[in-house]
């Protein structure tokens, strides 16, 4: 009879465990091949670049840009309630334990991302807004090189560098004099955009990122409501019907469409990618929703989309492509270190003793 001793971790499994921590640490995914998460993010961004184009006709009814924005979050968090609520059962107490990122990512990264891009609007050019508060993107990077103590690698700085240089020509921005309040609430919703991400990536796996999207446009929605109330948003509303390219339909319809596709499609694919492929290169991938707006916007709106534009979206989507590379030979990398660190302990193990 042969007896022989084993560790209560493989040391692969020990491997793969430094490994998936480090780069959590990192926000980076540990899946190299992870086509899911991107295609989530693509997804999660296409939605998320609806809100204009099914968000415009109900402002143009008379309903308020805050007012949209709160019945689109509540509406979608109502939409996502019944999934939310079961995939909660028996992870109440998971709830408890995770309440201040569930919170962060309700007011920070749902309600403050909107109330202070909207406070932005008032004083400087939507366009500038906009390019504001996707530098939370860069603020990703920059949380991440603190968190960790290591710079990001050259390829990632490059590009951060290309794809917000291609948001600029995305957004063809034209204006010269800036308010600095302005600028300061824009990069205000830079903050709870970057918090978005993170949220997403850190937050305890065991409590499902649909829960985790929904209770986060419920808790957001209601600040939304109490800023409301406070006299810091307006929320006024119509029942005027709304235009939807050529199509009239009720409010409520222009509504339901946009808590669905902007809310709890977008929130809910949104969280998932970022579990999946970290706060890095899902921030970066979310910079398309910029690509989408201006699409959906020629597709619906009839607005124009010029040669500068196009090019801008290629420009985009090379920084992403950049970020992404630098990924997965980061992964390589991991991987063959994981290897040789399982084949030096194999090597460093005695022969199992043999007995008759």
């Amino acid at each position: 009879m042969a007896t022989t001793t084993t560790n209560a971790v493989s040391p692969t499994m020990g491997a793969l465990r430094r490994t998936r921590a480090r780069f959590a640490r990192r926000g980076l995914s540990t899946s190299p091949g992870n086509g899911g998460g991107l295609a989530l993010a693509i997804i999660s961004a296409m939605a998320f670049g609806l809100a204009g184009p099914l968000g415009k006709p109900l402002m143009d009814a008379g309903w308020s840009p805050a007012a949209v924005t709160s019945g689109r979050v509540l509406f979608g968090s109502l939409l996502l309630a019944p999934a939310t609520l079961l995939l909660l059962r028996g992870k109440w107490h998971l709830v408890a334990q995770q309440r201040w990122p569930v919170l962060a990512y309700g007011v920070l990264a749902v309600a403050g991302a909107q109330l202070c891009y909207f406070q932005a609007v008032t004083r400087i050019p939507a366009a500038v807004a906009l390019l504001l508060e996707y530098m939370g993107v860069v603020l990703v990077v920059l949380v991440m090189w603190a968190r960790t103590g290591r710079a990001p690698a050259p390829l990632t700085l490059a590009g951060m560098g290309v794809a917000v240089g291609g948001l600029v020509l995305v957004l063809d921005l034209n204006s010269t004099g800036l308010d600095p309040i302005g600028v300061l609430w824009g990069l205000a919703a830079a903050v709870g955009l970057a918090t978005y991400f993170l949220v997403g990536s850190s937050v305890d796996k065991d409590l499902p990122a649909v829960a985790v999207a929904g209770l986060g446009m419920f808790v957001g929605g209601l600040t939304l409501l109490v800023a409301g109330l406070f006299g810091m948003l307006s929320l006024s509303t119509s029942t005027a019907p709304s235009t939807i390219g050529s199509l009239e339909v009720p409010w409520w319809v222009g509504v339901a469409l946009l808590g669905l596709v902007s809310a709890g499609l977008a929130y809910g694919a949104g969280t998932m990618a970022t579990r999946r492929l970290g706060a890095t290169v899902a921030s970066f991938v979310g910079l398309t929703e910029v690509l989408f707006t201006a699409l959906f916007g020629w597709l619906l709106l009839g607005q124009h989309l010029g040669p500068v534009q196009l090019v801008g979206g290629a420009v985009v989507l090379g920084g992403i492509v950049l970020v992404r590379a630098q990924e997965a030979r980061e992964l390589r990398t991991a991987a063959r270190r994981a290897e040789r660190e399982t084949a030096a302990h194999d090597a460093s193990q005695p022969e199992p003793a043999r007995t008759a």
